[in-house]
C-alpha cells in the first residue's frame, strides 16, 4: 500500500532513560498511515526501547508519543481501551501462552476487549489463523509448532482486533532465511491488503530492503536519529560514514 500523507503516530521530543543512563534524547518523527517504517541501528542504540515507548509499555523520561492523537502514556481508562483495540504487538518470541491452544491465544484479545458472542469469536479466530497460513492449527499448542509458525500465530493474535497499527520487535530473530522471507512477504501482504500501518525493529538487511517504505536510524553515541529515508537511497548516497557502514556491513569503516 502506498503510504498516506496523514501521520498516525507522532513522536515528539522523546527521551528515554533507565535511571541515570540516557538511551536517546529529544527524538522526534512521524509514522504515516499505511506505511511500513523500520527502526534500525547498531546494537545498544535503543531500537527496542523506542518501540516499547511507542506502544506505551515504557514511560518516557520526557516528551510524548501520540497514536491517532491519543497520548500512549495517558491514565484515562477510556482512551487506553481505545488505544489497545487499535494497536497490535508481535514480540520476538511470539509471546504465546504455552498452556493455551492457538485458538485460545488468538481469542484472548477478543474475549478481553469485546462483547462478541462465542460463535463470532471462533469465526474470527479461524479467519485470522487462515490469513497467516495456519488454517487447521486451531487446537495445536505452541510447543507443537516451528519457530516460524509461532511467529505467524503471534501475528494472528496481534491482528485479532483489526488494529490500525502493528508493532514488530525483531520479527525475523531466530528464523532461517527462507522462513524469514516468508514472514516478510506476509507482512507486506497484510500491509497492502488491509492498509495496516507497521513499525518494525530489525537489523536484518534483507528484511529492511524487502519491507521498508522508510527507515529511521538511531545512533548509540549521539543518542539520536542520524538518518531517515528510503533505505536504498541511504545506502547509495548517504554522506554519513555510520550510515554507509551499516548498510555495507563494513565494521571497520573502510
Amino acid at each position: 500500500m502506498k503510504p498516506g500523507t496523514r501521520s498516525i503516530i507522532d513522536v515528539d521530543n522523546l527521551t528515554a532513560s533507565y535511571g541515570e543512563n540516557v538511551i536517546f534524547r529529544d527524538v522526534s518523527f512521524q509514522v504515516f498511515k499505511g506505511e511500513i517504517l523500520v527502526i534500525l541501528g547498531g546494537s545498544g542504540c535503543g531500537k527496542s526501547t523506542l518501540l516499547k515507548h511507542m506502544f506505551g509499555l515504557n514511560r518516557p523520561a520526557s516528551g510524548r508519543v501520540l497514536i491517532n492523537g491519543i497520548d500512549v502514556s495517558t491514565n484515562d481508562e477510556n482512551e487506553l481501551a481505545h488505544l489497545r483495540r487499535n494497536i497490535g504487538v508481535l514480540f520476538q518470541s511470539g509471546a504465546l501462552f504455552g498452556s493455551m491452544t492457538l485458538a485460545e491465544n488468538v481469542s484472548l484479545p477478543l474475549e478481553t476487549y469485546t462483547d462478541l458472542p462465542l460463535e463470532m469469536i471462533e469465526r474470527i479466530v479461524r479467519m485470522k489463523l487462515s490469513l497467516v497460513g495456519l488454517a487447521g492449527y486451531e487446537n495445536y499448542l505452541p510447543s507443537e509448532l516451528s519457530g516460524g509458525m509461532k511467529k505467524r500465530a503471534g501475528l494472528a493474535r496481534a491482528m485479532a482486533l483489526d488494529p490500525t497499527v502493528l508493532f514488530f520487535d525483531e520479527p525475523s530473530a531466530g528464523l532461517d532465511p527462507i522462513t524469514s522471507a516468508g514472514l516478510d512477504n506476509l507482512m507486506k501482504k497484510i500491509n497492502r491488503g488491509l492498509g495496516t500501518t507497521m513499525v518494525v525493529v530489525t537489523h536484518e538487511l534483507d528484511s529492511i530492503f524487502s519491507i521498508a517504505d522508510r527507515v529511521i536510524m538511531l545512533d548509540k553515541d549521539s543518542k539520536s536519529i542520524i538518518a531517515t529515508g528510503d533505505p536504498r537511497d541511504l545506502k547509495e548516497s548517504s554522506q554519513d560514514p555510520r550510515v554507509r557502514n551499516f548498510f555495507l556491513r563494513n565494521p571497520e569503516g573502510k
